[in-house]
């Protein structure tokens, strides 16, 4: 076995490892730690920088340089592992293959999605707290006003949003560290890149907002994770239809998603939710609240219903599939070498 197909064997195992466990509240997450540093470093650059925008962009561009080198390299001494001897390269996959699954969010995104389908009742007068409760923990619009069919089309939209942060871009990193291995079997491999990766995806989920501070503060951060997701969102929406509609329907529902996707202004979260909405023939889009106020997104896949229970589940089982498709193509790549 060569190194890349030992390295496909530890995603393999990743995969496996995620979607039977997730993410165990018991077990203390890389994402935690990733956390922990932004918000200390936060602190010391805005009370350094107070509120000029030029030290704010420089200070975050120096906690984005941190953060995401930072990860790459622990990434990369792990791996590091696996080539001292015996019995280090078992403790060394081990390791790795649990630090490759704490990358992926297959699992917490489908049990945190479905968890919002069980709270909603049955009946129309009856009480949407619950749901709502549960919908708060994975969106970050305002929840409090939804009615059943707000709340179904949020669950839809981070569904279809969330499969390419927590899944797929993920996947290709640890692809792209698959790579590396082969061009040289000492450099940044599939655990560097994507703790890399989720670095620059947290930086963005904490920082990349434009409002306060952050509009300058959030920038580095933001831009890199809109590169670092550019290209597998594009992936997703190449062979999302191969796994759900007959393949003679490929060119129009990747022309429509693109068509759909591109008035949003987010680079990648329009195209992710617009190929999903038309392979799972699931309306998305329209009028958001958030605590800044209403958002207006542009309307994808017009012509299919409003999401429902089923087209929830669809989304879902169409990011299945796609994992399941993007995984043996791995496997296909490494048994050619």
């Amino acid at each position: 076995m060569n190194t890349t197909q030992f390295g496909t064997a530890l995603i393999l195992g990743a995969v496996l490892l995620d979607r039977l466990i997730g993410d165990p509240s018991w077990l203390l997450h890389p994402v935690v730690v990733m956390g922990w540093w932004i918000q200390r470093l936060r602190r010391g650059v805005e009370h350094w920088a107070g509120d000029q925008p030029l030290r704010l962009r420089l200070g975050g561009g120096v906690i984005t340089l941190i953060l995401v080198l930072g990860s790459g390299g622990i990434g990369w001494c792990l791996e590091r592992l696996i080539w001292l001897p015996a019995p280090w390269p078992w403790v060394g996959s081990l390791v790795l293959t649990i630090g490759l699954a704490s990358a992926l969010a297959a699992r917490s995104l489908a049990v945190s999605v479905r968890a919002v389908l069980k709270a909603l009742p049955s009946g129309a007068a009856a009480d949407l707290t619950p749901a709502r409760q549960k919908l708060a923990w994975i969106v970050g619009r305002d929840v409090e006003r939804l009615d059943e069919a707000g709340i179904l089309r949020a669950a839809a939209e981070t569904a279809s949003e969330n499969a390419v942060d927590g899944i797929f871009a993920p996947l290709f990193w640890m692809g792209v560290g698959l790579l590396s291995w082969w061009l040289v079997p000492a450099g940044p491999g599939p655990l560097a890149l994507a703790w890399a990766f989720k670095a620059s995806s947290t930086l963005d989920s904490m920082l990349g907002y434009k409002h306060g501070r952050l509009r300058w503060l959030g920038t580095a951060g933001a831009r890199l994770d809109d590169l670092l997701t550019w290209l597998p969102c594009r992936l997703v929406m190449l062979t999302l239809p191969l796994v759900s509609r007959a393949w003679s329907k490929w060119f129009s529902l990747v022309l429509a998603a693109e068509r759909d996707g591109a008035s949003d202004p987010s680079p990648n979260a329009g195209r992710s939710e617009a190929i999903y909405a038309h392979c799972a023939g699931v309306r998305l889009g329209g009028r958001n609240r958030y605590s800044r106020g209403w958002v207006e997104k542009p309307i994808l896949a017009a012509d299919q219903p409003a999401a429902d229970r089923p087209g929830v589940d669809r989304i879902l089982g169409l990011s299945l599939r796609l994992q399941g498709l993007w995984v043996l193509g791995l496997m296909l790549l490494a048994l050619a070498q």
